[in-house]
């Protein structure tokens, strides 16, 4: 880890943005030092990525999270995006880390490229494990990573051959001994675990939640929920336990462990470990693998009747966010749901525009349509209500 003066960066252009930070490609002049050489060489005119932390002038506790994090996970498992060190934008005075870049690019935009040639058998056990390893690397570590979804997820190429993946962003990461209220949430809705809606803190558990729509991510090549908005209707849908629907191909086994991922109680979940064996007992073990050269037939027969792959999807909707972006609005108008799974007869004032009766999963009745949250002239109560209640809206 390292200062690196701010002129050392030459050709720097902004690829992406997110919920208070922005992301750059550049060329480090010196370059990072190669620890695997053994004199001490630089690599000169390093490709590197530059995070930089919007109105950080003065150091934040994202700005610390993210660099500690990164620190300390990388050296254990390099299944974690390196950091090289940090810099300062003289002019904007913000913060910038200086990291890895990965040439392959993140893993949604690798299977929508790639769908066709990513084996059950071989590719995607692979993929999964890997990460399965790097996120284990991060619990086991202390962390929680809070924002974790397949944009945050990188590749890279290792000798030409084969692909290394590997996590980044952890400027959300937080100590698991942390409780604090989650007074900024920041994320991608449909990776989110349904108890934090409801006002609980992150933890290992919402993590491994994430992993399950990874998991299901894997299987398809399209993001989860990406044909409907991401608004507070979905979020209720969630909250109601409706979740991807999961492809004619997918092995029982695997089905099992993602839909236990998932499962509404956190407490059901397994660990990030448990994951990271079962995987690994898959991936090495020659005597598990018939499921899975049975589902890479099936695969291939779906694919050749256009019925699975990003190609063949749903259309995506315009207003489905995939990128982070600050939750707390929706936090707030969530967490007076009862933590129990039996939801009980509540009421939630928002903002609406009245309209035609939608249903909400199975606990839950909402009669309206369209939930505005920018529209301020009209308060309602909405009554959400168990199954054998009558509809009630006032």
């Amino acid at each position: 880890m390292e200062w690196i003066p701010y002129t050392q960066f030459t050709n720097i252009k902004e690829i992406a943005r997110g919920g208070f930070g922005i992301i750059y490609q550049a060329t480090w002049l010196d370059g990072s030092i190669n620890k695997l050489s053994n004199v001490r060489r630089r690599r000169d005119h390093e490709i590197v990525i530059l995070k930089r932390f919007i109105n950080s002038h003065n150091i934040n506790k994202y700005f610390l999270n993210e660099l500690k994090s990164n620190q300390y996970c990388y050296q254990i498992n390099h299944h974690i995006i390196r950091t090289y060190g940090f810099t300062k934008d003289p002019k904007l005075n913000d913060y910038i880390l200086v990291m890895q870049y990965a040439p392959g690019g993140d893993l949604h935009n690798y299977l929508q490229k790639n769908f066709t040639e990513i084996t059950w058998n071989k590719q995607k056990l692979s993929i999964l494990w890997q990460i399965s390893e790097g996120l284990e690397t991060i619990h086991n570590s202390g962390f929680i990573h809070r924002d974790f979804h397949s944009g945050n997820i990188f590749s890279s190429l290792l000798n030409g051959k084969r692909y290394q993946w590997q996590i980044g962003d952890l400027g959300l990461s937080q100590p698991t001994n942390n409780t604090s209220p989650n007074n900024e949430i920041y994320g991608v809705i449909p990776y989110i675990a349904p108890e934090i809606f409801k006002g609980f803190s992150f933890s290992k558990e919402s993590d491994v939640y994430s992993m399950g729509m990874i998991m299901w991510e894997l299987t398809t090549g399209c993001k989860p929920f990406a044909n409907v908005e991401h608004d507070i209707i979905l979020i209720f849908k969630i909250l109601d336990g409706e979740r991807p629907k999961i492809t004619e191909d997918t092995p029982e086994c695997y089905t099992i462990l993602m839909k236990s991922c998932w499962d509404s109680d956190l407490k059901k979940r397994p660990s990030i470990t448990e994951i990271r064996k079962t995987v690994a007992k898959w991936f090495f073990k020659n005597k598990h693998i018939e499921p899975f050269i049975q589902a890479e037939n099936k695969r291939k027969e779906l694919i050749n009747l256009e019925k699975l792959g990003p190609e063949f999807s749903e259309k995506f909707h315009p207003k489905a966010i995939f990128t982070s972006r600050l939750l707390t609005s929706y936090i707030s108008k969530c967490s007076s749901i009862n933590s129990s799974k039996d939801y009980t007869s509540i009421e939630l004032k928002l903002d609406i525009d009245i309209g035609r009766s939608i249903v909400l999963g199975t606990k839950r009745t909402i009669e309206e349509s369209y939930i505005d949250s920018n529209e301020n002239d009209s308060n309602a109560c909405i009554k959400l209500e168990k199954p054998e209640t009558r509809k009630i809206f006032e």
